[in-house]
């Protein structure tokens, strides 16, 4: 069994090291790209939305490696992610791709099938091995989005542009040829210490933006056109609402005495959102909220075409804008979304934010506050 999963940013290297951990033989998908989207189109129904288009390419390009097994989590409640797995195998068959897809959704009370499939994926049915994997993953899927985090306040600051993601691209470049928890541990190590040892200029002036939206385009910097690069070269420091590490410590090692901190994002929505819609819209709007009472001086919610939560959450964050005094801009992302647009809007935006954000210290200043 040759295992493979859709690529989702950082996401791949805790899935990589639970695999291999496990001694299962894994296919890491290859870095999503134009001919990953190209192949997902041609095997997908024209009005699906664009994460199912780019996983059925991340599929094709990794059973072409020699993957014979596919692993997707699953979801419930109304999004169309739940019905994913049943859409893609078919989907697969049609193009003659006759492969296995273990899907590990939430047991729903058949817990006894859940664990099967965990079996079958691990290849063991001993729990203190699977979870001491589960465990290392965990600490390894913290440590990856820390060391992006760290990017995210470094790539605005940097004196010498291009210093950063010179540093992140090598780690990318590094982690297929590293095996096991103790060597892909090792070197996220090693490129936090060289990306905070990057030198700063301390004269830059920095805007603080808020990413909001759906969580694959908010996480899979392919779909949302690298706008972590964007917004970094035009001396932005951001933060975004979904994290993998996050949701994973939310739902699967939390106690329910213990306030979380996707309860504190649906108190933030309730005045504008008081129920579950599916997906993450409640989280979009709660995030905005959140954002803006943090300080930020922007939010920016990105989504896929047709995404129904996001599309609810889109129509209630104009009256969070208004309410809580911050700036919003809302990006649409599709195969056909045109990179030179795309720049130019947050180009634009950004100058609002720091013609908006001098108007406020100048007013400051003569106020004498």
């Amino acid at each position: 069994m040759k295992v493979t999963f859709p690529h989702m940013g950082n996401q791949y290297v805790a899935i990589k090291v639970l695999l291999e951990e496990l001694g299962v033989d894994v296919v890491i998908p290859p870095k999503c790209s134009k001919e990953t989207l190209d192949i997902g189109v041609k095997h997908s129904p024209e009005s699906i939305c664009l994460p199912l288009k780019v996983h059925m390419g991340n599929y094709i390009e990794s059973i072409e490696l020699g993957a014979d097994t596919i692993v997707l989590t699953g979801s419930c409640g109304p999004c169309r992610f739940g019905y994913y797995s049943i859409l893609q195998r078919e989907l697969l068959m049609e193009a003659g791709y006759d492969v296995d897809i273990i899907l590990l959704d939430p047991p729903q009370g058949d817990y006894k099938s859940f664990f099967n499939r965990i079996f079958k994926l691990t290849g063991t049915k001993n729990p203190y091995k699977i979870l001491r994997a589960f465990k290392k993953a965990m600490d390894v899927l913290k440590m990856v989005d820390d060391l992006e985090d760290t990017t995210y306040y470094k790539r605005p600051r940097e004196k010498l542009r291009g210093a950063v993601d010179r540093h992140y691209d090598n780690f990318h470049r590094d982690i297929p040829m590293v095996y096991g928890y103790e060597a892909v541990c090792h070197l996220i190590k090693e490129t936090k210490k060289k990306i905070m040892a990057v030198e700063e200029d301390i004269h830059r002036d920095i805007i603080k933006i808020g990413i909001i939206g759906e969580i694959y385009t908010i996480i899979e910097s392919f779909v949302n056109l690298d706008i972590e690069r964007k917004l970094g070269s035009l001396g932005v420091e951001i933060d975004k609402s979904l994290k993998i590490s996050r949701w994973a410590k939310e739902h699967l090692l939390l106690t329910p005495l213990k306030r979380t901190d996707e309860q504190e994002t649906w108190d933030a929505a309730a005045p504008y959102l008081k129920t579950m819609i599916g997906g993450h819209g409640r989280e979009t709007v709660g995030y905005g909220v959140r954002f803006a009472e943090e300080g930020f001086h922007g939010i920016i919610q990105i989504y896929p075409l047709t995404c129904m939560p996001e599309i609810v959450a889109q129509s209630i964050l104009p009256t969070v804008e208004k309410d809580h005094n911050i700036p919003y801009l809302c990006l649409i992302v599709d195969e056909m979304t045109g990179e030179a647009g795309y720049m130019t809007r947050l180009e634009a935006f950004v100058d609002l934010l720091r013609r908006r954000k001098e108007m406020e210290e100048r007013e400051k200043l003569l106020s004498g506050n």
